[in-house]
Order: structure tokens, then C-alpha cells, then sequence
């Protein structure tokens, strides 16, 4: 059995040292390679993508899992959970034929640049040839699986374990039953709070806040970085080796320093995950919602907090002097006014789960035949309008504005909505056991870091989102808690 073990380890090893390398070229894809480059990187990560693919598919491989799991009791608790994991992606992965595995790796690899390009352009049909082929291969990828399931929930669930269509539905109906009533109220008002909150402030400045906020909340610079791109995100090399990007809008200086603490919450997950973890495939997030959850609860929950902004307005007038002039009060106001905007990542927490749906409705309509690629910027401006109220001048400020379908990310975006409430009913229970408004008022993030560490962090894969949120908070997912927490929140502010 050791012997098997170890074979496997070597293997694992191999395995999770080409995942490094494509991380990296990912990396550079997206932040730094020049345009005339993207060809050669693109076929680069088709190829270790093809080199991956075929180490897990390879029979002898397989047959080792196989024969591992069928002794899974005999395994320790960390080797166990491997097996059981690579037993279900096997499954999923070795039908998919090689050549086309190749050719799908290559043309999400493509496909940023093209986005990168039609954005650029304000032109959705340039982009609109390869998004096609993107959503035409998830769809033969996931029937030749061959299971009844709906293809789309099928989807979903690769992305949080358990989730599909029907569960989604009565959330999404639960979250506009109960907010969109409540968003008609607050725009009766017609309050402007954050007004005197918009001033310019230079990028330079922007970047220095960064990393000083994202040392504040805990993110260890010694093990990460932060850079810009066009569409913020996280990328791990492994957990010493965490890079986080944001963007730098001169009118927006909000805009970078949530986005920091955004994808700081992803990295300091990442970089939490415990060492013995680290030659594993564990050394990962337990799935996309509760990553999200992690990175919403460090923005929204945390970040846009009164008692946050209490400790922290004096540090942070040392970079946006224009805040002096401001109290707490209205900062924390301004920060969290209601607005149906249309951009996502520039949305307050009251009508984010709506841009949310709007995505979830589109994937779904495409993914079951009811809608076509070619006619999407009309159909992203119809729910717009028809769950915000307003509606994109070009393609830019609509459907092509967030990079996720480019990477092939589809059924991605309901891991927000799922974050968002895993994000609340996490906070319900720290509070049980520490001070949460006191730590934030006095500056000590560390308490919350630890805390979130050592009930979630520490274990990256090895226990599944219904472990980790039940051993937490006594029960499954609960939207209950994020709905009160939204009314409560909004209509103190608004009064």
C-alpha cells in the first residue's frame, strides 16, 4: 500500500508542477505579456494544459486511483480525501477527447485577448465568435458525461458541490422577493451620500493604499503580490507564492481600494491553507462559494463596516487627504450608498445579487437553447432594465464587462450570490466568539485572520462548503440571515 502511496505522491507532484507553470503563464497573459505575444503564450498553455490532462487521464494513473480507493480506509485522512476527489474529476475529465481538451485550453487562453480587444472597440460581435465556441465546448463537454442531469446545473455543481437550477431559482426568487421592494423604497428618498466621497486622487496614491490596506487586513506580502490588470483577480502559484491584481480609475479611488480588499480576502485564504496540505491537490479553497465568501466577507462585511472605517479613516487620510474633511459618519454612508449602477464589481452590496442574475439567467438561457450568443447585448440591456432600471450605453458598461466567459468560467458567477450569503452567516458565528466591531475599532485584524484561519482556511479541500459551514454555524447554507442582514443594514442608513 506504501508503495502505491508513493507512486501516487510522485505523480500528484508532477501533476501540481504543471499546474504552477500554466499559473504562471496565466499570470503573464493577463498582466504584462505584449499583445503580439499572446499567440505563442496561448499554445504554450494549450500544450502543459494537454501535458496535465494526460497525466491524469493516463490509464496506469487511473488504475492507481482506483486501486487506492477501493483501500481508501487504509489511507490517512488527507490521502483519503485526494482519492475520493481525483476519483469524481477523473470521471468528469478522461471522456473529453485529448485534441479537443488541447484546442479548448488554447482558445480560453486566446479569448482574453479578443475580449481584451472588443472591449477596446465597444464591439461585442468582435468577441462574439469565440464566446460561442466557449459555451458550444462546455456543452459537448459536459454531454459526454452522459448523465441525465440538466447540462447547466451540471455546471454549477462543478463549481459548488450539490448546487443546480432548482436551488438557484428559489434563491434568486427569496433574494428579489424581499429586495427589490426595499431597493423601490430607498430610491423614493433620492439621498446622495456619496457625493462627498467623489474626488480624484492619483493612481500612485491608489497603489500605496493597496498594499497598506492589504497589509492591515493580514495579507503577507512576503508570500504575495499585487499588480494591475483589466479585470481584478487572484491567481496562486501555491501558498507561498499569491498574486492579486486590481485597477486604478482616477475618479474612482473607491473602486481599486475594494477590489484590493476584495481579491485580498481570495489571497489570504490561500495563503492560510495549512503547509502539510501544500504537495497536495488539497492546498486549495473548499469550493468557489466559500472562497467568494471570503473575499465578500473581507470587502462588504468587514470593509464596509462603521466600525472598520472608525479604526482606520486617520491611516487612510494619509493617502486620500480629502477624507479629512469627513467624519466617520459619512464616509461609512458614502461608501455604502444604494445606486442601480451597471457595472457588477462597482455595485453595493443591496443590488449586487441582481447583476448576479442577470448573468445566471443569460448562462442558463444559453446553456438550454433558449438564447443565441449573437443576440446577447440586447438580452444583457433587457434585464437590465427589467431588475435594475437602467441601461448600458455600449457594449463596454454591458456584456462585456466582466472577463469571466473569456476563461471559460461558465456557471462562475452564482459563487458571488452563494459567497455573499455563506459571507453573513459566517459573521453571524465569529461574532459568537469574539468582538467583531471592537477588533475592527481597534485595529486588530489579526483576531479575525486567526479566527477565519483556524475554522476555514487552514483546511483548503480537505472538508467540503456543507462541512465547513455546518461545523460552523450549526446548519447549511441560509439565505434567511443574509436577506435580514441586507434589510437591517439599508434601512438604518436610509432611516
Amino acid at each position: 500500500m506504501r508503495d502505491k502511496v508513493s507512486i501516487f505522491r510522485e505523480k500528484i507532484k508532477e501533476k501540481k508542477m504543471l499546474d504552477s507553470m500554466l499559473a504562471l503563464l496565466q499570470w503573464d497573459l493577463e498582466t504584462q505579456a505584449p499583445k503580439g505575444g499572446y499567440e505563442l503564450i496561448s499554445k504554450m498553455i494549450g500544450d502543459l494544459s494537454l501535458k496535465s490532462y494526460e497525466l491524469t487521464t493516463n490509464k496506469e494513473f487511473i488504475k492507481l486511483v482506483e486501486n487506492l480507493y477501493k483501500e481508501k480506509e487504509s489511507l490517512d485522512e488527507i490521502e483519503r480525501k485526494e482519492v475520493e476527489i481525483l476519483i469524481e474529476d477523473i470521471e468528469k475529465i478522461k471522456v473529453i477527447p485529448s485534441d479537443e481538451y488541447r484546442l479548448y485550453s488554447e482558445l480560453t487562453a486566446k479569448a482574453q485577448g479578443i475580449w481584451e480587444h472588443a472591449r477596446e472597440k465597444k464591439d461585442f460581435k468582435i468577441f462574439a465568435p469565440v464566446l460561442k465556441e466557449i459555451f458550444e465546448y462546455n456543452k459537448k463537454f459536459i454531454k459526454y458525461r452522459g448523465k441525465d442531469e440538466d447540462v447547466y446545473s451540471q455546471l454549477l455543481c462543478d463549481y459548488e458541490k450539490g448546487m443546480n437550477i432548482e436551488k438557484l431559482d428559489k434563491f434568486f426568487e427569496e433574494l428579489k422577493n424581499e429586495i427589490v421592494p426595499l431597493l423601490k423604497e430607498i430610491e423614493l428618498q433620492k439621498r446622495d451620500f456619496q457625493g462627498k466621497i467623489k474626488f480624484q486622487e492619483s493612481k500612485e496614491k491608489q497603489k500605496e493604499l493597496s498594499k497598506f490596506i492589504l497589509k492591515y487586513l493580514g495579507f503577507d506580502f512576503q508570500r504575495g503580490i499585487i499588480s494591475e490588470s483589466t479585470h481584478p483577480f487572484t491567481l496562486t502559484v501555491n501558498r507561498n507564492d499569491v498574486r492579486l491584481t486590481t485597477k486604478y480609475i482616477e475618479e474612482l479611488p473607491f473602486s481599486s481600494l475594494y477590489s484590493s480588499i476584495h481579491e485580498g480576502g481570495h489571497g489570504i485564504y490561500e495563503q492560510g491553507v495549512e503547509n502539510v496540505l501544500e504537495e497536495t491537490i488539497l492546498a486549495d479553497g473548499s469550493s468557489m462559494g466559500i472562497h467568494e465568501s471570503q473575499s465578500r466577507f473581507y470587502e462588504n462585511i468587514i470593509g464596509r463596516s462603521e466600525e472598520f472605517w472608525s479604526g482606520i479613516k486617520d491611516k487612510v487620510e494619509n493617502y486620500y487627504p480629502n477624507l479629512k474633511k469627513l467624519s466617520v459618519k459619512e464616509v461609512y454612508k458614502g461608501i455604502n450608498q444604494v445606486e442601480k449602477s451597471l457595472i457588477r464589481v462597482e455595485a453595493d452590496e443591496l443590488t449586487y445579487s441582481l447583476h448576479i442574475m442577470v448573468r445566471y439567467e443569460i448562462e442558463k438561457g444559453i446553456m438550454n437553447g433558449k438564447y443565441n450568443v449573437d443576440e446577447l447585448p440586447q438580452i444583457w440591456n433587457e434585464k437590465m432594465m427589467e431588475y435594475l432600471g437602467v441601461e448600458p450605453k455600449d457594449d463596454v458598461e454591458g456584456v462585456l464587462q466582466d472577463v469571466h466567459w473569456s476563461c471559460g468560467l461558465i456557471g462562475y458567477f452564482p459563487s458571488y450570490a452563494l459567497g455573499n450569503v455563506y459571507s453573513v452567516q459566517i459573521y453571524e458565528a465569529m461574532k459568537k466568539d469574539i468582538n467583531v466591531e471592537g477588533a475592527l475599532e481597534r485595529g486588530e485584524l489579526i483576531k479575525i485572520k486567526e479566527w477565519l484561519g483556524e475554522k476555514i482556511h487552514k483546511y483548503g479541500k480537505l472538508k467540503t462548503p456543507k462541512e465547513i459551514i455546518i461545523n460552523i454555524c450549526g446548519e447549511d447554507l441560509n439565505s434567511k440571515y443574509y436577506i435580514e442582514y441586507l434589510k437591517n443594514k439599508y434601512r438604518e442608513i436610509y432611516n
